[in-house]
């Protein structure tokens, strides 16, 4: 009897352009095409009927263990049988193009380790979230899928003498089969996605581009500097970070899934198959302070692009391409993930105004400044016009950070981030001699500066509050101290501390607001905020209270599942909720690692410049 896959039974895969998810049981229940944000072609993980690509043994029982090759997405789902070992080794080489490419290839190799071992293979697509039919044309060399708009090829991966596919039959547009193996043998098959004709693909040809991918990832992963205590989640991390970057533009997603839910059957329910410019500059941030930089300079020309077009401010987020049409609607043909419904697919919260990602934004282009990737001319221009809008517009109620739809409200977040964007902005002027309104950025960084602390420090409370006139806590504000607003050992910071672990903090695991009291416009609840669990580890590690961050980290360690990855929250049960997997999750993982590593010293790691804080103090 089959069961639905959870959230956090799958690895990733993907070719920085698109992106699949693999479950533990060999299932391909998630992949669109041609990009990130484009119709999926198998979302069994949305609905039994979206579409899927299993690979399983045909005898029963059977375990299955699945694992990243090492330094690697090649990702490999091992099947124990009493008669022997097979494995499923999934992966797709990285696309570099300058532009977007029509064509994707996914590659499944099936290979017997031990013994012998029959597999059986379904292949069910469903085009256009299974709204598109399609027709299906089954060859001695493959299979072609073909909904008019767009098809998929499935081409046999075999030797000369093989007889052709073994068992084929087509049921309902989808095509099932299987391949018995012997020891030693490899088999398999490959998916493009622009179509075409079925052609045969010599085992050799495939084990090339395993090689060729393998030598990519590796390569890439050596330009860490990254030495610490912690360096396979780090590196993991990264590599997921990495994956979930779209090449062509370097834009990143803030995940490749859309509508996993915060609370099962609820209706916390999002798309966020979209560029955030939030989450991707603190995500950039974090893969320069590892020493990456490409991807840095590729995000800064992307976001240029997104000013010149614009009217003078940011959206918060994008399409991977620059375009920011996310009309958002809602599903009624699909039963959701575990009947969690709406499914969505667009994102309403694409039109509201956070103040914050100014903050993060210019951050990050801070960062990338000290460690080399110099701002140039355009550039510089597109960012003192963003300030100078800023200068206008800065002291108005937002959405905030967390996009509530109860309405505005003026977010001490957003505030804080408007000063760090001033502050910031100030620095790389002064530093680099740029021409800019710097008596009205600095007039403007104080004004925000002195507004937080007449009214975003609550006395009563003894804590900075969620939002001004309120005595509600939020874990964004756990950044305080990281970006340079107050020292770490300030009194009014460490009473914060201490109020965020009373009202948010569960067992070490950190919630990013109470919304019972800051309605958030939404019915239910959602669960602990990884990223907010993460920052509580950077937030402690400054303010001195080594023990305790160092166990809050190992303990979320063991929270990621079976190969590394986090999604957005975690449930009462332990279980992984939300988009999966989540960049905030794993940029703010490598946050705290690094943050850790460096207060712990022993020479674990050290940055090329101490923090900002340690100026401060």
């Amino acid at each position: 009897m089959d069961h639905p896959s959870l959230i956090a039974d799958h690895g990733l895969i993907g070719d920085l352009q698109t992106a699949a998810l693999v479950s533990t049981d060999g299932t391909i229940d998630w992949f669109c095409s041609p990009r990130f944000d484009s119709p999926s072609v198998f979302a069994k993980l949305l609905d039994p009927g979206g579409g899927h690509c299993r690979v399983r043994p045909v005898q029963e029982p059977y375990t299955s263990r699945q694992f990243y090759f090492p330094g690697t997405a090649v990702l490999i789902t091992r099947f124990m049988t009493k008669l022997g070992t097979g494995e499923v080794i999934d992966f797709m080489r990285p696309v570099h193009a300058p532009h977007a490419t029509p064509g994707h290839r996914l590659i499944r190799m099936i290979r017997c380790v031990r013994g012998h071992i029959e597999f059986s293979v379904d292949v069910v697509p469903r085009f256009d979230y299974g709204r598109r039919p399609h027709t299906t044309t089954v060859t001695d060399d493959g299979a072609l899928f073909d909904s008019g708009l767009s098809a998929l090829t499935l081409h046999a991966v075999r030797e000369p003498g093989d007889a052709q596919l073994a068992h084929i039959h087509v049921i309902e547009g989808g095509v099932y089969g299987s391949v018995a193996l012997e020891a030693g043998q490899v088999r398999g098959f490959m998916f493009e996605s622009d179509g075409g004709e079925p052609r045969s693909i010599r085992v050799t040809e495939i084990e090339k581009v395993f090689e060729d991918t393998v030598r990519y990832w590796r390569d890439w992963l050596n330009r860490s500097t990254y030495r610490g205590r912690w360096r396979e989640m780090v590196e993991r991390s990264a590599i997921t970070l990495k994956l979930l970057t779209y090449a062509p533009t370097g834009a990143m997603v803030a995940a490749p899934t859309t509508s996993l839910p915060e609370q099962i059957g609820g209706e916390r329910n999002w798309d966020y198959r979209y560029t955030w410019v939030r989450d991707a500059s603190l995500a950039v941030s974090s893969l320069l302070a590892m020493g990456f930089t490409d991807e840095a300079i590729a995000f800064a020309q992307w976001l240029r692009e997104r000013h010149l077009r614009g009217d003078g401010r940011l959206k918060i987020m994008y399409r991977v391409d620059g375009s920011s049409d996310l009309l958002e609607e809602s599903f009624t043909h699909w039963s959701g993930y575990r009947g969690s419904v709406p499914v969505r697919i667009g994102n309403s919260a694409s039109d509201q105004l956070q103040l914050d990602v100014y903050g993060e934004l210019l951050d990050a282009v801070y960062q990338a400044d000290r460690r080399g990737a110099e701002v140039g001319q355009e550039g510089w221009k597109a960012l003192a016009g963003l300030l100078d809008w800023l200068a206008e517009n800065w002291d108005q109620p937002e959405e905030g950070i967390w996009e509530t739809r109860e309405g505005k409200a003026d977010f001490t977040y957003g505030r804080l981030m408007s000063w760090v964007a001033f502050d910031r902005g100030i620095r790389l002027a002064t530093a680099n001699g740029r021409p800019c309104a710097l008596d009205s950025w600095r007039h403007e960084r104080d004004r925000v500066y002195e507004q937080i602390w007449e009214h975003g420090w609550n006395p009563l409370k003894q804590a900075f509050v969620q939002r001004y006139g309120s005595d509600s806590l939020d874990a964004s504000l756990l950044r305080m101290a990281d970006v340079g607003f107050i020292t770490p050992s300030d009194p009014c910071w460490r009473a914060t501390l201490t109020g965020i672990e009373k009202d948010l903090v569960t067992d070490s695991l950190v919630y990013r607001y109470d919304p019972r009291v800051s309605p958030d416009g939404l019915r239910g609840n959602e669960g602990t905020f990884s990223l907010c669990t993460f920052g509580y580890v950077t937030a402690l590690a400054r303010a001195g209270y080594l023990e305790k961050a160092r166990l809050t980290f190992e303990k979320m360690l063991t929270y990621a599942n079976h190969v590394g990855l986090y999604a957005e929250e975690i449930g009462p049960t332990g279980e992984q909720l939300g988009n999966f997997p989540q960049a905030f999750t794993h940029l703010a993982l490598i946050d705290a690692a690094l943050t850790l590593d460096s207060a712990i010293g022993d020479g674990a790691h050290r940055e090329a410049e101490p923090p900002l804080t340690a100026r401060y103090r």
